[in-house]
């Protein structure tokens, strides 16, 4: 099949799948940065609040050294006193300001200079990022002059201390939390990890492994997936797989069917063509018979082999692209009526009464061999429906014809009181192999007759509503076209 052969031209423009970069490695490639990137934003507010806690720490250390200093005996603080406080709260000097007199509580080692200050009165969260990545980039032994507020009524306490011992206390909290988010991680990626692949990752790798199976085998029904219970998205492409599974396995065995009917229809056409010219040697030979009766029925035998000729010779054309136009014509539809009436043997059924209701003079535009094949169907498919009919309540078994004209249209109706057209025979009533409500049936007659109302750029519809099944053909009239009408009068 055409399915199959398009194989290898499939698989060699597919890229090879690889477990390396399948759907669960992109999965994990992608969650591990994101969860990185959300400890960055955790860890970067994190060591600033760090440092100014730090240094909040050794103004409150340095304001209890203050009033510690600030209480001694006309301000005189023994040296080693001195020291012991500035050790233990890891300064070389404090110093106060009250008033306009700033006066220094302690000092010990004073550096020659100071590398610059922090004003912990009024730090911005911008600041304190960016003046703590500063600290962890310097790497020389820098003293800073750190201020904040005093206690009592003075304005503002100084702490000079060097840099390096906060800097090692960063470094040691950023190690800390680094090896932490390492940890946390590694623990979330998994869990985020293993919750996605089983929630998307299995699923997707199902209906891809069912795809892939069932591309080997399109008409196999084994091969189609079962849908899960999942209300999602991908519960809902499972379903619509399943559906589309289904029909294109129905799609593709119809064209198997049609392939082995095709073929069949092929070698009967050449045996039955052959018996029909035989049979129309003998119907001439018939017409030379003088007997009154047979003069009678010859014309319309041979008029039926002509059509049962010419229906052979169309057989092989059904289904093409292109489609013999019809020979369109003004032609009376009564004698038509009349003639569908007897090829289907209703003439002389009794037990089937015949109504007809024409429109007196009324005629149609069009191929009068396709229309005859059209109604003939239609026809023999209400007989047939009336004679399968095993309901038993009594009705009256008819078929009516009618016919009217409204306008530049012909509308031509046949019903029967049969039990009509079951409702899953009506989605697909005019489908080749589809719409047969019989046993045995294949459902051609009326997917042919749909199809030649269709070439006269008319309609076959049945219309709902009525007892038994009442099918309407709509067929409009040629347009006129003035120029061809005029041509024609000058002519004449």
């Amino acid at each position: 099949m055409a399915v199959s052969g398009q194989g290898p031209d499939r698989t060699d423009v597919q890229p090879q799948p690889g477990r390396r970069f399948g759907l669960s490695g992109k999965l994990l490639l992608l969650t591990i940065p994101l969860i990185l990137i959300v400890e960055i934003l955790i860890y970067v507010p994190s060591i600033a609040n760090f440092r100014v806690n730090r240094l909040n720490d050794r103004l409150a250390a340095a304001n209890t050294a203050a009033l510690v200093l600030d209480a001694a005996p006309s301000g005189m603080v023994p040296d080693a006193l001195a020291r012991q406080i500035l050790a233990s709260i890891g300064a070389r000097a404090v110093a106060i300001k009250t008033g306009k007199q700033r006066r220094l509580l302690a000092a010990a080692d004073m550096p020659k200079k100071i590398d610059h200050d922090i004003d912990m009165r009024d730090v911005s969260a911008w600041s304190a990022i960016v003046d703590a990545f500063q600290i962890m980039i310097d790497s020389g032994d820098e003293v800073m002059r750190i201020l904040g507020p005093a206690p009592g009524s003075g304005q503002f306490i100084e702490v000079v201390a060097d840099e390096k011992p906060l800097r090692d206390a960063m470094f040691r909290f950023s190690r800390n939390v680094l090896l932490l988010s390492l940890v946390m991680t590694s623990i979330t990626a998994g869990l985020i990890y293993y919750a996605l692949h089983h929630l998307f990752v299995r699923p997707m790798r199902r209906v891809t492994a069912n795809l892939v199976a069932f591309h080997e085998n399109p008409e196999s029904t084994a091969h189609i997936i079962e849908p899960s219970r999942r209300t999602d998205e991908i519960g809902v492409a499972e379903r619509e797989l399943s559906d589309m599974q289904r029909d294109l396995v129905s799609m593709l065995h119809q064209k198997s069917h049609l392939a082995a009917l095709g073929l069949a229809v092929s070698k009967i056409n050449h045996d039955l063509r052959n018996l029909l010219a035989s049979s129309q040697l003998l119907s001439d030979q018939l017409a030379s018979v003088p007997d009154p009766r047979v003069q009678r029925f010859a014309p319309k035998l041979m008029r039926s082999l002509e059509r049962a000729i010419a229906f052979c010779q169309s057989t092989l054309s059904y289904g093409k692209a292109q489609e013999a136009p019809p020979d369109r014509r003004m032609i009376p539809i009564e004698p038509v009526v009349k003639e569908v009436r007897e090829s289907a043997g209703l003439a002389a059924n009794t037990q089937i009464e015949w109504i007809s209701a024409i429109e007196r003079g009324l005629t149609v535009d069009a191929d009068p061999d396709q229309l005859f094949r059209v109604l003939l169907n239609l026809v023999r498919n209400a007989a047939q429906a009336l004679d399968s009919d095993k309901s038993k309540i009594a009705t009256a078994k008819q078929i009516r014809f009618t016919g009217r004209r409204e306008g530049a249209v012909t509308i031509l109706e046949i019903s029967d009181t049969g039990p009509g057209i079951p409702e899953k025979a009506k989605a697909h009533l005019f489908e080749a192999f589809q719409g047969s409500s019989r046993d045995g049936g294949t459902g051609l007659g009326l997917a042919i007759a749909a199809e030649l109302i269709r070439a006269h750029g008319g309609t076959l519809s049945l219309v709902e509503g009525t007892i038994g099944a009442t099918f309407r053909i709509v067929i409009p009239d040629r347009a006129v076209e003035l120029h061809r009408v005029r041509d024609t009068r000058v002519r004449a």
